[in-house]
């Protein structure tokens, strides 16, 4: 996992942190939220046409979820464009080799090829008939060009990149966006996302299975060869599903059977609150502030507990006055030894 971690870290570094998901991830976690799209106009705003498995899910799924419209938008300066073949099994014509930014606009998916059913075949048709049509501009998801498909959708799918993900996430706020999107599990505790799930504005969705995902990414060659790896994929750890859509997963309560003693449940030299270092662990009869690990919003009910706050390190915005100047993060502490990343949460019921 370490290694895992480092390879994120490398990338965004470098700013190649945009993956191809995989299908079977889609259609996992989509099929929650069928309801959520009928009569709905659907976005994929960081997704090429011919290359992406969002767009391909909502045209293979476009008369099924019933949706009134889909656009996806690709952008010039994405470093995975044309990376990758098309998912039709073999490069498109109208492809061009080089890095253009391309927008396509479905209202319908038919049975162009006539037999009896509709299905990805039907789409490829679609396309070499109609072909996406060149942006003006750079397709970038900031431009004026992108933010007019923006504000004619209804909810936003897709896998942005993850250095842009708190820009990405402030634009569909700002336009009052219903949204299913990939990101870093580390966002949850940055200063411009963390108030958002504080407020309830914005939650965890069902998730990557053990939050491990495989994203296909020929770009990453030197990452995709270790071991770790599948073959043409990378392995990225701790990545999570962001939404605004509600799910019957979040209104599940935790079920607690551990009962509170001050020898298993420390209190913090610095916070007025207890260590849970496992969110299983929680105590049934303890109604003051707990510390728990980040992954407790994958569990969190907003009708069983309240969050509190959270340790940050990036500002003092919300550590809960933990801010330490000389370590320049703010972390509980317990007989000197600093925690990891905690949510502070109480019960509520």
């Amino acid at each position: 996992m370490a290694k895992d971690n480092k390879n994120l870290h490398n990338a965004n570094k470098s700013k190649k942190d945009e993956f191809y998901t995989q299908l079977s991830d889609i259609e996992n976690e989509l099929r929650h939220y069928k309801a959520s799209f009928n009569g709905k106009t659907v976005l994929c705003n960081c997704d090429d046409p011919y290359e992406s498995n969002f767009v391909k899910y909502f045209a293979m799924n476009f008369n099924t979820l019933g949706l009134k419209k889909l656009i996806a938008t690709s952008y010039a300066t994405s470093p995975v464009v044309y990376t990758q073949l098309s998912f039709f099994g073999e490069d498109v014509d109208t492809v061009e080799t080089s890095k253009k930014p391309y927008v396509i606009e479905i209202t319908e998916v038919t049975d162009l090829n006539g037999d009896g059913a509709v299905d990805l075949q039907d789409f490829e048709l679609m396309l070499k008939k109609n072909p996406p049509q060149l942006l003006k501009g750079d397709g970038d998801f900031r431009s004026d060009e992108c933010i007019e498909f923006l504000k004619e959708a209804d909810v936003v799918v897709t896998n942005p990149p993850f250095s842009l993900f708190r820009e990405y996430v402030a634009q569909l706020i700002e336009y009052d966006k219903k949204f299913l999107i990939i990101g870093n599990q580390n966002a949850i505790t940055y200063k411009e996302i963390f108030p958002l799930i504080k407020d309830n504005k914005m939650w965890l969705g069902y998730g990557f299975s053990g939050n491990v995902g495989f994203f296909i990414n020929s770009h990453y060659e030197d990452y995709a060869k270790s071991s770790q790896h599948k073959e043409g994929m990378i392995r990225v750890s701790g990545v999570m599903w962001y939404t605004n859509l509600d799910t019957k997963k979040r209104h599940e309560d935790i079920i607690l059977y551990r009962f509170y003693t001050p020898e298993d449940y420390p209190h913090y030299d610095n916070y007025d609150a207890i260590e849970v270092s496992k969110t299983a662990e929680i105590p049934c009869d303890y109604y003051d502030v707990m510390g728990v690990p980040i992954t407790f919003m994958d569990k969190y009910n907003p009708e069983q507990f309240e969050i509190i706050g959270a340790t940050e390190s990036e500002g003092k915005g919300f550590s809960n006055g933990l801010w330490n100047e000389e370590s320049k993060v703010a972390q509980p502490v317990i007989n000197g030894e600093r925690k990891y990343k905690r949510i502070f949460i109480k019960r509520k019921v």
